[in-house]
């Protein structure tokens, strides 16, 4: 199974791109946030996508759905769980950014779930019965991500958080160590990765970020 593809950007279309990878050229299909940060490479240029593989009974032909960042693609993963709602539909629902979409589901707002391509009021109400509670971590996705090294800090939890928030949502380690200690200042005691994401989430929304 296909999880990881680096190499060079052939071709363009609407919904997809064709990568040579180790002499091999792979049709990879891209939702439309992840086309709108490809549309400015010129062919030819190095790009690097964390892969969704997707193949069953029904869609035997192998299907490669393309990602910048792993969180992305963890977020892809946590949406196609939500009832009625398969990876081929959600690559052409997926329009805005990530962050955004986690927000609005965070907070229950279904007018940005409206909008993405195919998802009408009841659809958008069982995406947030579905993934309410478990997106704050995806909320804080960076516009430019970079991927510098991670430093340790106290609690096992508090380290799993600063890991993820730099290695997979692209802040600096200097920054996801300020946001972390300040979500565990307000809340002592938090002891699993998730409450912890979920404080931080509500750290940055209460700060207008």
């Amino acid at each position: 199974m296909i999880a990881y593809l680096e190499g060079t950007l052939l071709k363009k279309e609407a919904d997809r791109i064709l990568l040579l990878a180790g002499q091999v050229g792979y049709e990879v299909l891209v939702p439309g946030f992840v086309m709108d940060t490809i549309a400015s490479m010129a062919l030819g240029e190095h790009l690097s996508l964390y892969i969704y593989y997707y193949q069953t009974e029904h869609q035997p032909r192998p299907v490669l759905i393309g990602f910048q960042l792993e969180a992305e693609r963890e977020f892809f993963q946590a949406f196609i769980s939500v009832e009625a709602i398969g990876p081929m539909k959600a690559v052409k629902a997926l329009t805005i950014p990530v962050k955004e979409i986690a927000r609005a589901i965070e907070n229950r707002d279904i007018g940005p779930l409206k909008r993405l391509n195919g998802i009408g009021e009841r659809t958008a109400h069982k995406i947030i019965a579905t993934l309410q509670g478990k997106m704050g971590k995806f909320s804080l996705i960076r516009d430019l991500p970079e991927a510098p090294a991670v430093s340790e800090t106290e609690s096992d939890a508090a380290a799993q958080v600063t890991e993820v928030l730099v290695e997979q949502l692209g802040h600096r380690p200097g920054e996801a160590k300020e946001m972390v200690d300040a979500a565990m200042h307000r809340k002592p005691g938090i002891s699993t990765p998730e409450e912890l994401f979920e404080e931080v989430y509500r750290g940055q929304v209460s700060n207008g970020q």
